[in-house]
């Protein structure tokens, strides 16, 4: 081994489920709230004790967010959900039309007796110039 190196033991902390029943059981007869029971048990990661609390059905214990916006933002959210809407719309509809085109294409090629990749090696699209 070589010098000055240490070598370090991570433990791993693996907590019984009836000592994860006790603690949300505390918690909700309210002798003690998520962050007292951290404390109190030395129970590391502030999520710990919330991931029981979901696991063991009592997620009314949890904190919740509660989001308050003015009528300006629930137009301008509105606005911006129909606009996505609208621009998704647009674009299934673009598809159609390349379906579309790409099925003329071929059976033009068919038509001609030529093979579309072939077809489309010697064809350049110049862009559309507006005079």
């Amino acid at each position: 081994m070589a010098t000055g190196s240490k070598i370090s033991e991570k433990t791993t902390l693996r907590y019984s489920e009836s000592f994860k029943q006790k603690v949300v059981e505390e918690i909700e007869s309210g002798k003690m709230n998520l962050s007292e029971a951290s404390k109190r048990y030395d129970i590391k990661g502030p999520s710990t004790i919330a991931k029981w609390i979901k696991k063991m059905g009592k997620n009314h214990l949890l904190n919740k967010i509660v989001r308050i916006e003015t009528m300006e933002e629930k137009d301008q959210l509105k606005f911006q959900q129909e606009q996505i809407r609208e621009l998704k719309e647009a674009i299934v509809q673009l598809e159609l039309e390349r379906m579309r085109t790409e099925s003329y294409l071929v059976l033009a090629c068919k038509s001609i007796g030529t093979d579309t990749e072939t077809f489309k090696k010697k064809v350049t699209i110049s862009p559309v110039t507006k005079y």
